[in-house]
């Protein structure tokens, strides 16, 4: 059985104080099949050419800056990937593509704080990679070489905030109403992908309604096409899981299959 793919928003470490949105993520992963391994591709990692993280585990990168003490004492121990590692480099390599290793980066917050959520045990074996672009084509190309990745039983994991403009928001309510730019640019989305219109997400800074004001830069969206590669045999409509705001930004999620 091929695993499904998944784009998910992950919110930053006061994600979990959000009990509303932890108990969709621990919902979710309940009821996926149990990954031999996990692939993830963070927002918060741009690295060319792409890059391998630690395949053993060491220390979370704490990469946040003026939260609570409490935040900077979470721990994430998942066993490293070294096997997935290896089938990662053997599937990228080839034209136009290389890959580096950096054994001593940890997990980002883009991926143990929803992973904490998802798999609390920690009993999942994660790998990292960079972005190695923030060109959308680029991207689905790595997605669509990992694709095989699926038939061994590895979740693909993008990992981003499906509108992300926080010079636009106040932190101030997490319930707050979504802004007109937030909210016309997610129901885009929303549409967009249940049309599976590829290409147009592609050219979503040009193609999406306040496309500039939902990423005026692009790191959170990207990891989205990571996830669309990784699922382009499927003819299927993605499936939106999670939906709804956080402080006014989109936290859309979705499930391709």
């Amino acid at each position: 059985m091929s695993m499904p793919v998944l784009y998910l928003s992950h919110g930053a470490p006061p994600l979990a104080d959000d009990r509303a949105w932890t108990r969709e993520l621990a919902s979710w992963s309940a009821g996926l099949p149990k990954p031999a391994a996990i692939l993830i591709v963070s927002a918060h990692w741009e690295n060319a050419p792409l890059t391998l993280g630690a395949t053993t585990t060491v220390p979370l990168i704490y990469d946040f800056w003026g939260f609570p003490d409490r935040f900077y004492s979470v721990t994430y121990s998942a066993p490293g990937a070294p096997a997935l590692a290896e089938s990662v480099r053997k599937l990228l390599a080839g034209p136009g593509m290389s890959v580096h290793d950096d054994p001593d980066r940890g997990l980002d917050h883009g991926a143990y704080v929803p992973l904490v959520e998802m798999y609390p045990e920690a009993d999942v074996p994660v790998l990292q990679i960079s972005m190695p672009s923030l060109d959308p084509t680029e991207l689905m190309e790595v997605g669509r070489r990992l694709a095989p990745l699926r038939d061994e039983g590895v979740l693909i994991i993008g990992s981003g905030f499906f509108t992300h403009n926080l010079s636009a928001i106040t932190m101030a309510d997490p319930a707050v109403a979504a802004p007109g730019w937030s909210a016309e640019f997610d129901g885009w989305g929303e549409e967009t992908l249940a049309a599976r219109d590829f290409d147009a997400l592609a050219d979503f800074l040009h193609k999406a309604p306040s496309g500039r004001l939902a990423h005026p830069r692009t790191e959170h969206f990207a990891p989205l096409f990571v996830s669309i590669g990784a699922s382009l045999d499927s003819p299927d409509a993605p499936r939106s899981v999670i939906d709804g705001y956080w402080y006014g930004l989109s936290k859309r999620s979705v499930q391709f299959t």
